[in-house]
């Protein structure tokens, strides 16, 4: 089996490290990851500059772009071949409810699922790196357990994966979940730069808003590695017919006459 490993903390974090040692002893791996930390990019590619791959002392390769840039250079001839699962991570921290819409992580995983490859995105709950070995050890007996199932053949998915900061045998099983949803975001910080010119940073994360049993919040801080099948459709299916009777209204009425 043919793996094609990335990130978003970049090439030199722990994370993929640990999880390239892992991995590397069931299947042959290759390292496409960012230069830097691009964490919050999400499926950001980089169209407007021009992108270089370099190749770091133990194999890995790095590029000076977003997560989501690594993977389709990968895919689109770095690699000269068709990896037969795209792996993403291990990140530094949750990637929970909203946090997949924003996470670079998810973006680089997602990246291999729309050229049809089964992907996963792996992150552990809390900042830090604490027990990192066993999630790249419970990450390994996840893609193992896929391939014994003949799942990682059929046809793409997308799974994102988040691992609480426990020792390996204290990990509770895999549970399927749904994604919780966070409140609004922290206020945005203002500081002063030492030219006087005023700067802004995003704030944190919200709390978690939805954190109800089912959901991928619950089962996290129930010890239990959660597992949320995601798709790509935006398209807000429930409410179609709504919309077809609202448009119709709309070209019905005619063009509006401008409000001054």
């Amino acid at each position: 089996m043919k793996i094609l490993l990335s990130n978003d903390d970049g090439y030199q974090a722990p994370g993929i490290v640990a999880l390239y040692d892992a991995l590397k002893t069931i299947a042959d791996v290759e390292v496409v990851a960012p230069e830097h930390n691009n964490s919050a990019k999400s499926n950001a590619l980089t169209l407007h500059s021009p992108l270089y791959v370099h190749q770091a002392a133990n194999g890995f390769r790095y590029v000076n772009g977003t997560p989501a840039d690594c993977v389709h250079i990968a895919l689109t001839g770095l690699l000269g071949y068709r990896p037969d699962l795209v792996v993403s991570g291990i990140n530094n921290g949750a990637n929970m409810g909203d946090d997949t819409v924003y996470s670079g992580t998810v973006g680089a995983a997602m990246e291999g699922y729309l050229f049809g490859i089964p992907a996963m995105a792996i992150s552990q709950v809390d900042k830090g790196w604490g027990e990192i070995e066993a999630a790249a050890h419970k990450t390994r007996e996840i893609v193992a357990q896929m391939v014994a199932q003949n799942l990682v053949a059929e046809a793409p998915w997308l799974l994102n994966i988040n691992i609480p900061n426990m020792p390996l045998q204290a990990l509770r099983p895999l549970k399927l979940c749904r994604l919780g949803r966070r409140h609004a975001a922290e206020r945005v910080i203002v500081q002063e730069s030492p030219r006087g010119e005023v700067m802004y940073w995003i704030g944190g994360a919200g709390a978690a808003k939805d954190d109800a049993e089912g959901t991928d919040f619950h089962a996290t801080a129930q010890g239990h590695v959660s597992v949320t099948p995601l798709k790509v459709d935006l398209t807000d299916h429930d409410n179609l017919g709504y919309w077809a009777q609202t448009a119709s209204r709309l070209v019905a009425a005619g063009p509006a006459a401008p409000q001054w």
